[in-house]
């Protein structure tokens, strides 16, 4: 008897949630960053999430949870989500610099790389790219048939012919000032429309 479609949408997802563990367990054996006993800073969310928010490196917070957008960047993000009407549970978040180190630039080009995996096994239908040095990263990931997302805040781009992108300022310099917060919003609420405009399936 064929698989029907939620037979498969599972057999999917569980795939996916085999792929990320076993990217976190490489990760977390990984030894090419110069981090010392400090745990990596991993991605979060679902498996196979419709938004993909990608920023650069790990505040302290989510250096000290393990996990990104812990902290005051998560809890800006969720009440934006929860104001565009966007279900979280449709959401991934992870970083670029997932080594907690105190220069960005320590990390390890390979480790860095590893977006392109997350990219790969969540499948997401939009990136939501935070900020300049997260965007450079994503344009240098040679991601199959991508094209550059260029720095313009708060417009639908093509990434690849399945992935759209959406460039925002970075949300870390945007929570303590007020006309930051604005251009952040400004840019970040494009999402709802985007959400909106999914067709139901």
């Amino acid at each position: 008897m064929p698989a029907t479609d939620d037979e498969i949408r599972e057999k999917y997802l569980e795939r996916a949630i085999r792929e990320l563990n076993a990217l976190t367990r490489e990760l977390q054996e990984c030894r090419a960053c110069p981090r010392g006993s400090l745990m990596p800073v991993l991605g979060s969310g679902h498996p196979q999430a419709d938004v993909f928010l990608l920023k650069h490196a790990p505040q302290p917070s989510e250096v000290e949870e393990g996990v990104a957008f812990y902290g005051r960047a998560g809890t800006a993000l969720m009440k934006s989500l929860k104001r565009l009407g966007i279900d979280p549970l449709a959401v991934y978040g992870t970083l670029c610099a997932k080594c907690p180190v105190g220069d960005p630039s320590l990390a390890d080009d390979g480790c860095v790389r590893r977006v392109a995996d997350e990219l790969a096994i969540v499948q997401p239908k939009v990136v939501v790219v935070m900020g300049e040095d997260a965007l450079a990263v994503l344009n240098d990931l040679d991601v199959p048939l991508s094209r550059e997302v260029a720095p313009t805040p708060g417009v639908i781009q093509g990434f690849t012919p399945s992935i759209d992108a959406i460039w925002t300022p970075d949300i870390d310099a945007s929570l303590d000032e007020e006309s930051a917060k604005r251009a952040f919003w400004s840019a970040f609420r494009v999402l709802g429309a985007w959400y909106d405009e999914l067709p139901p399936y």
